[in-house]
């Protein structure tokens, strides 16, 4: 009896999808819960599983578009002897075969109730969450506690442990959105495989299937990828099994897939290798026009949401400024040296800002105030987010309480910070809140901005680069360091006396540091 393969009901606002790709081929046999094929929509991508175990017989062809509901193919069913015959019939013998299947496969615990694994409560305001990346395969055996997959947030990405050891049963793919509380995967709890311990049998077949066996677990292990790297190697179309890791127990770090980009081409040109005179490698044609597609991360398309958002709802105004940077630098170049070998941390700028913002904000608290429906919202601390360029897009962190640091605590802070963005390891609560934003478009040449408002925070202020510049002082021209500052802030509750207030406020403090020790 042949079974129908029917598009399902991907999301509530999707009526119809493209059949972008066939992974079997008409009249292969394949088993149930294979992938098969991937569709696509106008959200995302997304592949989907054999509803059964038999011969495959295709419908609809590569390119076409279906309407939920339509019959992509037929499955016939097949009994499970068929793959056995084929398995026996690629072996050297049956009986080898069999004996391999049983010293590699796990043992199921009888009488086991399948685990689920669902969508846990990350944080009071994630409500959904997208399946980044699988670092295990369907079938894998898992060990309780070990990591199998990365979810994303609008705020960071955070990864699952197996809740229990067993046969994983993935139930969502990569790229689909889930709500807290939705089924992500199940796992049927097992014995670790027979193939991972020592065996006492001497016949060459299951000798050679405990080495097998063993060697697969072994590369398995070590060929794993970082989230950073899977997500680089799933964009790039690289297989995994490719790559060479050079992390710990051979795990493949995000430098390891960023140098396989430039090391996978040349892999694939000399194919013909064994010919006399290998094809040159494919070289740009001058006034080419050629395009290449890349689909948007989980994270990008939150940025971008949330930016066309603040641009619609908040009545954003910029307002400009700038400061002399002389003072600052004589005071770094005269105390550096004093305060790294004291706190271990180097004094840069950004510590003098986060200072001289905070004192302004506790002064004027109409820029530290959010809208919250119908009331405004003044906060008695601060915590300032600070804008950080990312391997996934920008991300803005938290530190908190900066009313009552320290230079050097300021300092630390932000330097924790910005390498935790850089590994992709911020959790969700270092990305939460937040009542004002300093972005520095200065460390990539930037001289001037019109910085977007963070929501639901009411200012953001740009820093820019430092360029020496002719300035009037006391009626003679003098060359400055000078930088322009840039405050963005929301007119519907900061006026403009109060934001113009507060840059000026800002300015007196960078132009005249010690007041930010005397507190004046």
């Amino acid at each position: 009896m042949a079974v129908e393969m029917k598009i399902p009901d991907l999301a509530e606002s999707i009526s119809e999808v493209v059949i972008s790709q066939w992974l079997k081929q008409d009249g292969d046999y394949v088993e149930l819960d294979e992938m098969i094929c991937e569709v696509e929509t106008d959200k995302a991508a997304q592949e989907l599983a054999a509803e059964a175990a038999g011969i495959l017989r295709i419908v609809v062809p590569e390119g076409e578009t279906v309407q939920v509901g339509d019959v992509i193919c037929h499955i016939e069913a097949s009994e499970s002897g068929a793959a056995a015959t084929t398995t026996a019939t690629a072996a050297a013998n049956a009986s080898t075969s069999s004996t391999a299947t049983t010293t590699t496969t796990a043992t199921p615990v009888a009488d086991a109730k399948e685990v689920e694994m669902r969508v846990p409560e990350l944080a009071e305001s994630i409500t959904e969450v997208v399946i980044g990346a699988w670092l295990k395969e369907e079938g894998d055996f898992v060990n309780m506690d070990e990591t199998i997959c990365e979810v994303e947030t609008d705020k960071a990405s955070q990864d699952l442990t197996a809740e229990a050891s067993g046969i994983l049963h993935i139930l969502a793919q990569e790229g689909d959105t889930l709500n807290v509380g939705e089924l992500i995967c199940t796992i049927k709890p097992a014995e670790a495989p027979a193939g991972e311990q020592p065996s006492n049998n001497g016949t060459p077949a299951t000798t050679q299937a405990t080495t097998n066996t063993g060697s697969t677990a072994s590369s398995t292990a070590a060929g794993h990828p970082s989230p950073a790297a899977a997500k680089i190697l799933a964009e790039k179309g690289i297989n995994p099994g490719e790559v060479n890791g050079t992390g710990v127990g051979g795990r493949i770090t995000k430098e390891d897939a960023l140098n396989a980009q430039k090391t996978t081409q040349p892999k694939a040109s000399p194919a013909p290798a064994k010919k006399e005179a290998p094809a040159p490698a494919p070289v740009a044609v001058p006034g080419s026009r050629n395009q290449s597609r890349k689909r948007m991360s989980p994270l990008r398309k939150t940025v971008a949401r949330r930016l066309v958002s603040v641009k619609n709802e908040t009545a954003m105004l910029t307002t400009f400024n700038e400061a002399n940077m002389q003072p600052i630098k004589d005071f770094r170049a005269k105390y550096k040296e004093q305060f790294k070998e004291k706190y271990g941390v180097s004094l840069g700028f950004m510590g003098f800002f986060a200072k001289a913002c905070s004192t302004a904000l506790l002064e004027i608290p109409g820029v530290n105030a959010q809208i919250d429906g119908n009331e405004i919202v003044y906060n008695d601390f601060v915590d300032i987010s600070v804008a950080v360029s990312a391997p996934k897009g920008l991300v803005v962190p938290v530190l908190r309480n900066v009313e009552g640091m320290g230079f050097h605590e300021i300092e630390q802070g932000i330097k924790n910070l910005a390498i935790k963005a850089r590994d992709n390891k911020l959790s969700i609560e270092e990305m939460q809140g937040g009542t004002f934003t300093i972005t520095n478009g200065g460390v990539f040449g930037s001289m001037m901005s019109t910085p977007i408002i963070n929501a639901p925070q009411s200012a953001i202020l740009g820093m820019h680069n430092i360029v020496d510049r002719p300035m009037a002082v006391n009626g003679e021209v003098k060359i400055l360091p000078m930088m322009y500052l840039a405050l963005s802030y929301d007119h519907r509750i900061i006026d403009g006396r109060e934001a113009v207030t507060f840059l000026v406020r800002v300015k007196q403090l960078l132009e005249e540091p010690e007041r930010l020790l005397f507190g004046v």
